[in-house]
């Protein structure tokens, strides 16, 4: 500590200011500027006596910064001088002493935070520190000013910021409630209106199959006919050439192949309606998953034109126990993910074909850019589990789109967890929710772009021998993947 000497200057001591803060109601978002400060500076060369004075004079002022030459060196806070003033001797010593002095003895820790700083990680900040530290005053900086907070006001704004954050959560939690419950009077209607479909559907396909044999039939007695009488009647001539005989025995079986080819599309998509539908199930029954995924595949038709190549590598999977509702929730949710991806950079590398002589660049793999999703289904075992026996089913969704930013692979990471969940919900962000909370999974997103590291699948295909795995330095998982695009990873648990 540098030199210092006591003032013998008897210039009136400045006065304290405090700030309301800016005076609006809080919410969430409030920082420690919207509190009300504190605004007192005392120079080291000060006797205890004056700031003394000034402390019984504005019984609430918390504390005063010290300045040493015009700069900021620390706090003394009026907790801190009454502990030197009840000190055997304090009222005759300490009194008479400078600041500085009175400082060397205090307790050099304090809590300084910027004027920025939310009042909910402020609070978090305070409640770390030491028992006996608890209740000094906070240091909030602002620019080149340095203000105080009483830490009781700190508290009464917490605990309204978390009234308000419960009141929040319960609003969002009954308007969920709400959603869930629109959502399943809609999945019920759906479903109604799938089976009224698939009524009059069992009615077509039933009567198809008689169709087709009467039209076969009255075909090959047409073609009796024409063999025994070579040549018919004139009327009957003129008639033949009328309906256009000839085309009609080439195109009635096609008619009523289509016509079947129809109502069988009808029916698949019915069925996968009322499939989707069922979200309220009450407990988990074993299903399909290839037929699970077709039915998603179908329901997104539209979407999927015929630039967008689906390769399906299914494997031998069991009958898998799950909430079917819930789980092609789950899969519509990364299919519509994969699309959106396909179809943004599909749009992209359009334009840049189109403006590539403005621009003064060309894409070298836009002509070679070939959209697809890649469905892979496996029975596997993951690294680390105390048998290598398959436990898990893992359904990989791949797309060969512009894969994931570091900083947006970050931005979907967080908004898995608890706290971005009830602040604003994801579709991928409630598909995390369905698998690992309702299924006891676990969801993996990883970016397969080139320029990015990522991990690989921690798992351990069901064919490979004891022992051995996936790539070549199990101690390196890390490596570069040689294909670009967005990989989601479902692995469920066999019952």
């Amino acid at each position: 500590m540098g030199h210092h000497t006591v003032s013998t200057s008897h210039s009136p001591i400045g006065l304290p200011i405090m700030t309301e803060g800016s005076g609006a109601a809080l919410h969430l978002e409030s920082t420690l500027q919207d509190l009300p400060l504190h605004h007192f500076a005392v120079s080291l060369d000060r006797r205890g006596a004056d700031l003394a004075n000034v402390f019984e004079r504005h019984p609430l002022l918390p504390g005063a910064t010290l300045t040493d030459q015009g700069q900021f060196v620390g706090v003394l806070s009026r907790q801190q001088l009454l502990e030197f003033l009840i000190r055997p001797h304090g009222m005759s010593i300490f009194l008479q002493e400078p600041l500085w002095v009175l400082r060397s003895y205090a307790r050099a820790e304090m809590l300084l935070l910027s004027g920025d700083t939310p009042i909910l990680v402020a609070a978090q900040h305070a409640l770390r520190r030491s028992p006996d530290l608890r209740g000094e005053p906070i240091v909030v900086q602002q620019q080149d000013q340095y203000s105080l907070l009483d830490v009781h006001e700190l508290n009464i704004a917490y605990w309204q910021l978390r009234g308000i954050e419960t009141q929040v959560r319960y609003e969002r939690m009954q308007a969920q409630m709400i959603q869930s419950d629109k959502m399943a009077s809609l999945g019920r209607l759906v479903d109604g209106v799938a089976h009224e479909i698939l009524d009059p559907i069992s009615f077509i396909w039933g009567n198809l199959s008689h169709i087709t044999n009467y039209s076969q039939e009255l075909l090959s007695l047409i073609a009796a006919y024409e063999h025994a009488l070579p040549q018919p009647p004139a009327a009957v001539q003129a008639l033949q050439a009328e309906i256009e005989l000839d085309y009609l025995q080439q195109d009635l079986p096609r008619a009523v192949n289509s016509v079947k080819a129809g109502a069988e599309r009808l029916s698949k998509l019915a069925t996968s309606l009322q499939n989707f539908c069922h979200i309220d199930e009450v407990y988990p029954k074993p299903i399909n998953l290839h037929e699970a995924l077709d039915g998603i595949l179908l329901l997104l038709k539209s979407r999927l034109s015929s630039e967008i190549h689906v390769v399906r590598n299914y494997g031998n999977l069991p009958p898998v126990q799950c909430y079917p509702g819930h789980l092609n929730q789950v899969l519509m949710n990364i299919l519509s993910n994969c699309l959106d991806s396909l179809l943004n950079q599909a749009v992209s590398l359009q334009l840049d074909l189109e403006f590539k002589n403005r621009r003064h660049s060309t894409s070298a793999i836009a002509p070679a850019f070939k959209p697809t999703i890649e469905i892979t289904t496996k029975v596997c075992a993951m690294v680390g589990d105390r048998t290598d026996m398959p436990r898990w089913v893992s359904i990989c969704i791949a797309d060969n789109g512009p894969g994931l930013s570091p900083e947006a692979q970050r931005q979907l990471l967080e908004s898995f967890s608890v706290k971005c969940r009830t602040e604003k919900e994801t579709s991928l962000a409630v598909s995390y929710q369905i698998i690992t909370a309702k299924h006891g999974g676990k969801f993996q997103v990883r970016s397969r772009s080139a320029q990015l590291p990522f991990p690989r699948p921690n798992v351990i295909p069901s064919n490979l021998p004891s022992g051995e795995h996936p790539w070549p330095n199990p101690a390196q998982p890390e490596a570069l993947e040689p294909t670009t695009g967005t990989e989601f990873e479902i692995l469920l648990p066999l019952a």
